[in-house]
């Protein structure tokens, strides 16, 4: 009944679909494992984003180290700004429109410094590739909340005099005569006393999951119509191949439903007026 599917061509059919079948396997699981890290994210914003700020103690909760579950935990820091060696990143969209982020060191009371990103500036008007304006940050002594991000890889980017292409720690670290704490960089999130004027503060991170489970689904559903279509296709070649043998069974005909007129005329024939 069956046997021709064991013949080189329809094996053949079987271990396409078995390859197809496989990589929507395949692709259902890397969205799964998308969707586990997305959640993972969400779960350390959840936890961090906004719990009470820890204070800064040297060697322990600073940015000398970098712990995935400690990002955007909030870190309080006392220091002072050094607008000198403040930069501007490149390339830094915000809600479609193109800008900057600001880097701003703070230095420390134990010598060290971290980078603090005081928030977004679009791109200006008066000077094409530059911000119109940088606010200057608080003067003197100033206790600054950041949370903790990780710093960004190098890129083979270059950037005009006073802007960098990437969050890059090292690459910033060597641009100072004092020491830089390299593993992580602080978003801003409060200064005291507050500025004039200040750079538009990054927004909170999403926690939407995304589309991920859904579509991990969908290509399981695809592996599965794959056999599916391959049956169908089965059991249209074993149908062809009776009616082709004259062995397929015979179909069971139907009875023609008669007609209003077949109807009445059987009525009278019965009832013996015609």
């Amino acid at each position: 009944m069956y046997r021709f599917l064991f013949s080189a061509r329809w094996l053949g059919w079987l271990a396409m679909v078995i390859v197809l079948a496989a990589g929507c396997v395949g692709l259902g699981r890397w969205q799964l494992d998308r969707r586990e890290a997305v959640v993972e994210n969400i779960q350390r914003i959840e936890a961090n984003y906004d719990a009470a700020p820890e204070r800064y103690v040297p060697g322990e909760n600073g940015f000398d180290s970098y712990d995935p579950d400690r990002e955007w935990a909030p870190v309080t820091f006392t220091g002072t700004y050094d607008v000198a060696n403040q930069v501007v990143v490149r390339n830094r969209p915000l809600n479609g429109q193109p800008g900057y982020e600001v880097l701003t060191p703070l230095k420390l009371d134990d010598g060290t410094a971290v980078i603090i990103d005081r928030g977004w500036l679009p791109i200006g008007n008066a000077e094409a590739g530059r911000p119109d304006e940088i606010p200057a940050p608080p003067a003197g002594e100033v206790e600054v909340t950041a949370r903790t991000k990780p710093g960004e890889p190098a890129v083979n980017r270059g950037a005009p005099e006073g802007q960098v292409a990437s969050i890059d720690l090292p690459a910033l670290a060597d641009r100072l005569d004092y020491p830089l704490q390299e593993e992580a960089y602080g978003l801003l999130a409060l200064e005291r006393p507050a500025a004039a004027q200040t750079p538009v503060a990054a927004p909170k991170p999403s926690i939407d999951e995304g589309p991920h489970l859904s579509y991990s689904m969908q290509w399981f559903a695809f592996g599965v119509l794959a056999f599916v279509g391959l049956g169908y296709a089965a059991r249209q070649q074993r149908r062809s191949d009776e009616e082709q043998d004259g062995t397929a069974p015979e179909r069971p005909t139907r009875r023609r439903r008669p007609s209003s007129e077949e109807e009445e005329d059987a009525i009278l024939d019965a009832q013996g007026i015609r």
